[in-house]
């Protein structure tokens, strides 16, 4: 489908300036527009690609002051990436919907299927499974006894929900995800051999939560491990048993959080952070990639990073000395000859 540059400036509430006619029917990034597609600007280091853009149409904020001329038509709205993010949404949500049992899927005569679901060839649907409408159960997924699914949810391939796991509505699971494994739970007798201990909980997953690829969150020892309302988990995230992430909490790739560590709300963690266990950390905390936190944080919207973590402001000053140790040390060095 093609829109005109008006058309989407009249959906998105912005203005035009340039050739308000010009029509897109394609995306592309600004560095590699062509012509006929809808590209966008929101990082001041790709405004040089502005002026050089194959593209038709660039969205851009409100507050962007070109300092050279432009070719392109221009659409200047609010927000430029919150913008993109809407019409991408927009058209994502009118593909068409695949419905239906797939023949080759198993399911449960004592599951219950919403309206409007899909079931994929080889999906294995348990005991007492109940999913909500318009579910949609990817290829090869594993829905484990007395799971839970809301409205709206999208499984992928190869996941696997254990058993009484619950997942809320307008949730996605990428492919590969392990929700409801088993915690690292084991304990040492008198001789050292380590016996596993029951883990009898499950985890909770509430509504609008993204889970990228590979990443697993094991079931509690008792109770849930709960993942609260709008969560967004990166690839290759690992979350361990009684984990609390407090709402709107986003976690970049390869996180680790050790078992009975609470996220407040809103906290932002890079790549690669490790959180130790039994931690409570303020929310709004921010963390730099591969911070250690080996210790609560109790103030609220603060950033850290390092290993152990420090305020952001000490990092950096650590940073220009440790970049400066071999001078220091070669003169050092120096005068230890002097003196010895």
């Amino acid at each position: 489908m093609e829109f005109s540059a008006q058309q989407i400036a009249d959906f998105l509430k912005g203005e035009v300036e340039g050739d308000a006619t010009v029509k897109v029917s394609q995306f592309s990034k600004i560095e590699e527009g062509k012509s006929g597609s809808l590209s966008f600007l929101s990082n001041p280091k790709y405004e040089h690609h502005l002026y050089d853009t194959k593209a038709s149409v660039v969205l851009v904020n409100k507050t962007f002051k070109p300092e050279q001329p432009v070719q392109v038509t221009l659409i200047k709205v609010e927000n430029a990436y919150q913008s993109l993010a809407t019409l991408l949404t927009l058209v994502e949500s009118s593909k068409p919907k695949k419905k239906g049992l797939d023949p080759r899927a198993f399911l449960s005569d004592t599951s219950t299927i919403g309206e409007g679901c899909y079931i994929g060839p080889g999906a294995y649907i348990g005991d007492g499974v109940i999913l909500g409408k318009n579910v949609m159960i990817s290829p090869n997924v594993v829905l484990g006894d007395g799971v839970k699914i809301g409205d709206d949810t999208s499984i992928h391939a190869n996941a696997t929900i254990y058993e009484q796991c619950e997942i809320g509505c307008r949730c996605i699971l990428h492919a590969g995800v392990v929700v409801g494994s088993d915690g690292f739970g084991f304990a040492p007798d008198a001789e050292g051999h380590y016996h596993k201990i029951p883990q009898i909980g499950n985890v909770i997953v509430e509504d609008d939560v993204e889970i990228g690829a590979n990443t697993t969150i094991d079931r509690a020892t008792m109770g849930s491990t709960h993942i609260r309302r709008g969560v967004k988990l990166d690839n290759l995230v690992q979350v361990a048993h009684n984990v609390e992430i407090g709402e709107d909490t986003v976690i970049a790739s390869q996180t680790g959080i050790a078992g009975s560590t609470k996220l407040g709300r809103s906290c932002v963690v890079g790549g690669q952070v490790g959180f130790a266990g039994h931690l409570q950390i303020a929310d709004g905390s921010q963390f730099g990639a591969k911070s250690g936190v080996a210790k609560s944080i109790q103030i609220p919207g603060k950033p850290w990073q390092g290993d152990p973590i420090q305020s952001v402001l000490d990092f950096q000053k650590s940073s220009i000395v440790f970049r400066d140790l071999p001078r220091m040390s070669r003169v050092v060095s120096k005068i230890e000859k002097k003196i010895l």
